[in-house]
Parts: structure tokens; C-alpha cells; sequence
């Protein structure tokens, strides 16, 4: 039992749904949104929060809620995740009836064919899933940033009778049509579902706002199944749950929205369920900074509901330097271990294990990956810096929009990502 959880919580007892279900996280996109970060790593390998990567956050949620029975599928770019679950979730014991299994697009199914969707990533595991003999199977999207106890969604969908539950948040209807939107009745039965569509339909609750999906569903598996051999075998199909498997269950009358609201895990600092999708460089940037505000939206020290990582072993952070304007100093910031503040001035950034920042230098609302060093008389403000990248002597970032432009990436909300091939472009035009 979690420590701290009230006894009659859905957490608690001996007949927990979730000790029957298994969870398929989803992780294998490109990410492009993320530019230049996903140039060497997958989207779900992505940093985030000081010490975890993207993927930790799905895995936990399913760790956390009971399933001791999960796969993640990868594609795109694998090998920086499948060494970080290695790493960080090597602790399932197939003895105690727990497995984690990271499946790669192998070509299972034809030797021509590698994942041509989420629906397809999972047809061509069957057998693998068979073998789990699990009643329920939990479909995860491995690159949001959120706390869900997936056992309560469970129960409402056996309660329900549904034949899929499909996972869901509310957003205004100017940002719905990124998503896949869900029209429902009065008792959260599904009547319609569009992917993407211009003109989203409104809540029940409120006509300003959208039910999205969170790219989230329970199946029954037997169930699942029989549409995943169906759908294979449809050559009109795009072989995606948000396309094609579910708009399809919906015609059927027994798709189910379950709110985000009624599951998310929130530990009392929290006022409102926090979910991000982090797939931009403003979303990415300024999800990280969340964490660094004095009551954060993002409870991250909750024992409660931990965010289960590769825990590496670091030496503390360390602030040298007292002497007038060279003093080592961090505020309103994530400092993790390993990193070296020396005589460098740092305010409301958030920096991974194994940075240096050098004398004199200043940091202003930055998130900077793992073991960059950053030398002297820097100024960066308002950016994201690329993990092993060497910043210059003296470089300036954030205060000409336009200058920075010509070496970095600078999204429409001023928002610079800086990585080591674009420095050393920069260091090759200048010297010639």
C-alpha cells in the first residue's frame, strides 16, 4: 500500500483492478514540434524536471496506480529511451508476476512493415500481450506531463460496461482543434468523436469549452483484440486509435468519457488537475518553470505518488564564490546534483545534473539539460540549452530576438533553444 493513503481509498485493497490490467505506453514518435531536441532522442526520452525524462511520467502513473504488468512501444530514434528504462526501470521482478517489456519496431509482421500507427504498434504485439493474460489493457501516449491514478478510471469503465473509456480534459474550443474531440450525453457516453476538426463541439458544462482527448483508453483486451485483427485487415484504415478504432466504438454506442478531473492525483498544493502536453519548445520551456514557482501547479515533491526515475548517484550542488559581484547564487530555481554554481548569478531557471556555470556568468528563466558548462560573463535569459552543449565566454541570449535568430532556434514567444551544432556554426561564420 502507498504510505499515507486513506484506507478507503481506491488505492487500497486486495481486488484492484489494475492487478488485472496491463499498460501499452505509446512512445514512439518523432516529436518534430520539439525541433532540434528530438534531433538524437525520441520525444519521450526527452529531459524534464531536473533529473526525469518525459516517459517517467505515464510509467509511474501505472506503477503508482497498481499495474505491474506494462510495454512500451518505441520507434522513432529509441536507443536514448530504451537505455533510460533499462537504467531506471530495471526493478520489475517477473518472479513477484511484474514485466516491463520495451518493444521496438522489429518487423513482425512482414519484413516490409514497420509501426504504421498507435493501433497498429499494438497489433503487431498480440501475441506479446496474450501472453500477459490481463482482462483490461490501459492504451498510454508516452509524452505528457501529468499524475492520474489509472485505477479509478478502471472502475468506471467496468461499471459502465463501456467498450472503450477514452481518457479526457477540458480546454477552450480555440485550442480543441489540436485534438481529438468528444461530443458526449448526460452520463458521459460518447455520442460523437472528431479528430482535429475545425469547429470543436462544445461541453455539456460549458459552451466556451472542448472535451479532448488525453490520448488515453481502457479496453477490455478480449474485446480489443477482435477490432485490432479487424482493423488490420482493412486496407482503407490508418491503423490509429484516434482516426479509426475509436470513432468506429463510438458508432457503437458504447464509448465512455472519463474527465481528468475525477482521477487526477493532486497532493493538496495543487489547486487544479495540471496536464501538459510538452510537445513545443514554449510548452517544454515553460512546463519546466512551472516546477520552480514557490507553490508549483505540479506537486513534484509528493511521496505519495512519486516520479519513479534512474535515480543516477551525483555529488550535491555546489555554490562557491563570495566576493562582491562574484557570488554563487541560485533563486526561485531547480538546482539537481552535480551541478556547480561559481560566482554565477541564477534566478527562476531550472538546471539538470552536471552543469557548470562559470564566474560572472547569468542565467534568467533557463532550463538547461544535463552536464552543460557555461563560461564566464555569459548573459542567457528566456532559452532551453541542448544537453552537452559548451556555451562561450561572454555569449549573450535573450536580448536580441533578431541576433539570436541567426544562430539559434527562436520560437514566436521569444523562447531560444540553443544546442551544441548550432554554437558551433556560429563559432565557424564568425571566425570566417
Amino acid at each position: 500500500m502507498i504510505p499515507n493513503t486513506p484506507p478507503n481509498s481506491p488505492r487500497t485493497g486486495n481486488h484492484r483492478l489494475s492487478s488485472q490490467a496491463m499498460a501499452f505506453v505509446l512512445a514512439g514518435g518523432h516529436g518534430s514540434r520539439l525541433e532540434e531536441l528530438t534531433d538524437r532522442r525520441a520525444k519521450p526520452a526527452v529531459h524534464f524536471g531536473g533529473k526525469a525524462r518525459i516517459i517517467d511520467f505515464p510509467l509511474s502513473n501505472a506503477y503508482n496506480s497498481g499495474i505491474r504488468k506494462m510495454a512500451v512501444a518505441t520507434q522513432y530514434k529509441a536507443h536514448s529511451l530504451i537505455r533510460h528504462m533499462q537504467r531506471g526501470w530495471g526493478f520489475f521482478r517477473a518472479e513477484r508476476n511484474e514485466y516491463l517489456d520495451i518493444l521496438p519496431a522489429s518487423q513482425r509482421v512482414s519484413e516490409h512493415q514497420w509501426y504504421l500507427g498507435t493501433a497498429d504498434a499494438i497489433y503487431q504485439n498480440i501475441d506479446i500481450v496474450d501472453d500477459y493474460q490481463v482482462k483490461y489493457i490501459v492504451v498510454l501516449a508516452g509524452d505528457h506531463i501529468y499524475k492520474m491514478d489509472y485505477e479509478i478510471m478502471l472502475q468506471q469503465h467496468v461499471d459502465n460496461k463501456a467498450a472503450v473509456t477514452v481518457g479526457c480534459l477540458t480546454v477552450s474550443r480555440e485550442e480543441a482543434s489540436a485534438f481529438g474531440v468528444m461530443a458526449v450525453d448526460e452520463n458521459s457516453r460518447i455520442v460523437d468523436f472528431l479528430e482535429k476538426p475545425a469547429n470543436p463541439p462544445s461541453s455539456p458544462d460549458n459552451p466556451d469549452e472542448s472535451l479532448v482527448s488525453m490520448g488515453i483508453y481502457v479496453f477490455d483486451w478480449a474485446l480489443l483484440r477482435e477490432i485490432l485483427i479487424a482493423d488490420a485487415n482493412d486496407p482503407d484504415s490508418t491503423h490509429d486509435f484516434g482516426h479509426d478504432i475509436i470513432p468506429q466504438i463510438v458508432k457503437d454506442g458504447r464509448a465512455y468519457a472519463h474527465r481528468f478531473s475525477d482521477s487526477c492525483v493532486m497532493s493538496g498544493l495543487e489547486t487544479e488537475p495540471y496536464w501538459r502536453d510538452v510537445g513545443t519548445l514554449d510548452s517544454f520551456w515553460q512546463a519546466n518553470l512551472d516546477l520552480t514557482a514557490h507553490i508549483p501547479p505540479l506537486d513534484f515533491y509528493d511521496r505519495t505518488w512519486p516520479i519513479w526515475t534512474y535515480g543516477e548517484i551525483t555529488p550535491p550542488a555546489k555554490f562557491i564564490h563570495n566576493e562582491g559581484a562574484r557570488k554563487g547564487t541560485a533563486v526561485q530555481s531547480l538546482i539537481s546534483g552535480d551541478c556547480v554554481i561559481s560566482g554565477a548569478q541564477v534566478s527562476n531557471s531550472l538546471l539538470f545534473t552536471g552543469v557548470r556555470v562559470h564566474s560572472f556568468a547569468e542565467l534568467d528563466q533557463a532550463v538547461v539539460l544535463p552536464h552543460v558548462d557555461i563560461g564566464q560573463s555569459a548573459s542567457l535569459s528566456r532559452c532551453v540549452i541542448d544537453s552537452d552543449v559548451r556555451i562561450p565566454e561572454g555569449l549573450v541570449v535573450g536580448k536580441d530576438p533578431e541576433e539570436d535568430a541567426k544562430w539559434f532556434r527562436v520560437t514566436k514567444n521569444g523562447v531560444t533553444l540553443i544546442t551544441q551544432p548550432m554554437l558551433e556554426r556560429r563559432a565557424a561564420a564568425l571566425e570566417g
